[in-house]
């Protein structure tokens, strides 16, 4: 299973009788999940039922769902209404017409208000019996494509994530191999700090300046943000390779890491190792904002 990006876009378009519909959804990275509907007046419930099923389809990241309708603009059809028509009909046959008065043609009977009726068919999209079917039946494949679209998103992202890992493993091999972590350079720097000491002429105990030089040497080691980075490192490339809704926890290692790169630069007593560490902090942080992405 690939990690998928929070990152995704998709539509789903069609014709229905007279009407012309799309769906359309944008997703981009979040906290949690929340997906925002605009639908079109009478089509509020059909917008919910979409939102429910991508709720249930995704577990992380913010998305916007549009539905757009369109109604084309086609002949209206006209309508006798024959009982307006007969009415009129049995109403002027009753009357008594002068000789000059023509009789009712037909153009006139029909050019009467009422007796043509323009059919324009059903004004609310809410209530067509065929138009709703084809909206939900669309829905399904609109999810469909914007898992794809977040997974091929994914992918791409793994290797950025992947990248970006190999190259902090290798400063932290760089960090172990400094030369300034070898015990016989850790050995000469304390021996000229105390020499320093000395020479200004302090009193001191030899059995607590040995002391104090243990602990400013175990101040000063590494060892264990090194092993900690690896143990991290490992960790995160597992769960690239697992997959799935990974993104928290990616999240929490990105934050050990910039924890430990941290102390480390603090405990750096050398020009190598503090570069080493800066840009140690550096490349954590292109991998936290990466991880921001993931689902």
């Amino acid at each position: 299973m690939s990690i998928a990006s929070m990152t995704g876009f998709a539509r789903e378009a069609g014709i229905t009788g007279p009407y012309q519909w799309a769906w359309e959804i944008k997703t981009v990275n979040g906290r949690g999940l929340e997906v925002r509907v605009r639908t079109p007046a009478g089509l509020d419930a059909v917008g919910e039922e979409a939102r429910n099923h991508i709720l249930k389809a995704l577990t992380r990241g913010q998305g916007q769902l549009n539905l757009s309708l369109s109604r084309a603009s086609t002949a209206p059809k006209l309508r006798v209404n024959q009982e307006a028509l007969q009415s009129l009909l049995a109403a002027i046959g009753d009357l008594p017409l002068p000789e000059s008065v023509k009789p009712a043609s037909l153009d006139g009977l029909l050019a009467v208000r009422g007796v043509v009726e323009v059919d324009e068919g059903s004004a609310e999209p809410g209530q067509d019996d065929v138009l709703l079917p084809a909206l939900r039946s669309a829905i399904a494949s609109l999810i469909e494509a914007l898992k794809a679209a977040r997974l091929q998103e994914g992918q791409s992202l793994a290797g950025i994530l992947r990248q970006q890992l190999d190259l902090i493993s290798s400063l932290v091999d760089q960090a172990e191999a400094a030369p300034a972590r070898q015990p016989d350079a850790i050995r000469a720097r304390l021996e000229a700090q105390i020499a320093q000491i000395l020479e200004a002429g302090a009193a001191l105990d030899p059995a607590r300046l040995h002391q104090e030089a243990v602990l400013i040497a175990a101040r000063a080691d590494i060892r264990e943000e090194l092993d900690r980075l690896r143990a991290h490192v490992d960790a995160a490339r597992s769960l690239i390779a697992e997959g799935g809704a990974v993104g928290r926890r990616l999240d929490f290692l990105a934050q050990e890491f910039g924890r430990e790169a941290n102390t480390l630069c603090a405990k750096a007593n050398d020009v190598t190792l503090s570069r080493i560490g800066l840009e140690l902090k550096a490349v954590i942080e292109q991998f936290r904002e990466q991880v921001q992405n993931v689902e």
